[in-house]
């Protein structure tokens, strides 16, 4: 029975249960998560690296993170990432199960969207030059020894890339996701492009935050609701 509660009773249900400065912090995070944009990690081997990512993506608001793990798996550090992961959606493309570049771009285009691959080309976009504005966007990150693979190039709608001034040709990965996630992040903010989840989207996050966040949540709604 407890699935078939409407998610708004049960989180007014469980609020009750948390401090409210507790609760209202997780009403104020939520309502600034977007999966305008989302970016996937191509076979990530370092653990540090994958860690920062999960961290910065979480920071900065984004809700989905995909990864693809064709060669090695994601990671992330726990003395690093510090529980970030519990706030956010990983969607892990695993070779073992069927999981590819490939799949992961089909489902994204699927979804409505554009493919970005990031890249140290001239010519490409820049974070400043590229158009927030023009619908969701997926941003890709390669490997730290090889870059993007061949998929992600010969699949990708647009290409990004940050401008340096240096001797350095390229970024650390987790220093490049940062940068870009910043950047094209305050782009879309400030724009007019209606970028927050839907409500019932929030409350679905927010619902799943609270079970995760009280101790026997689900004992509590079943001596509510049933089960």
């Amino acid at each position: 029975m407890v699935e078939n509660i409407d998610v708004e009773e049960k989180i007014e249900y469980l609020e009750s249960f948390m401090l409210a400065e507790r609760f209202e912090r997780m009403c104020q995070v939520v309502s600034q998560r977007t999966r305008y944009m989302t970016i996937c990690l191509e076979n990530t081997f370092h653990p540090q690296n994958a860690s920062a990512v999960v961290r910065t993506a979480e920071a900065f608001g984004l809700q989905d993170i995909y990864t693809v793990e064709t060669l090695t798996r994601f990671d992330p550090n726990t003395k690093i990432v510090r529980g970030t992961d519990k706030w956010i959606d990983l969607y892990r493309y695993r070779a073992y199960e069927g999981g590819s570049t490939s799949a992961v771009i089909g489902d994204l285009k699927r979804a409505g969207y554009r493919i970005v691959a990031t890249t140290p080309h001239e010519g490409d976009l820049t974070p400043e030059t590229f158009d927030v504005t023009r619908g969701k966007f997926a941003v890709f990150f390669g490997t730290e020894h090889a870059g993007i693979s061949d998929d992600v190039v010969r699949q990708a709608d647009e290409f990004l890339k940050i401008p340096m001034f240096g001797f350095v040709e390229s970024l650390n990965v987790s220093v490049c996701a940062a940068i870009v996630m910043q950047r094209l992040l305050e782009k879309l903010r400030a724009s007019d492009v209606d970028w927050r989840l839907s409500q019932s989207e929030q409350m679905k996050i927010l619902f799943r935050w609270m079970c995760g966040s009280i101790q026997d949540s689900q004992k509590i709604l079943e001596r509510r609701f049933g089960k």
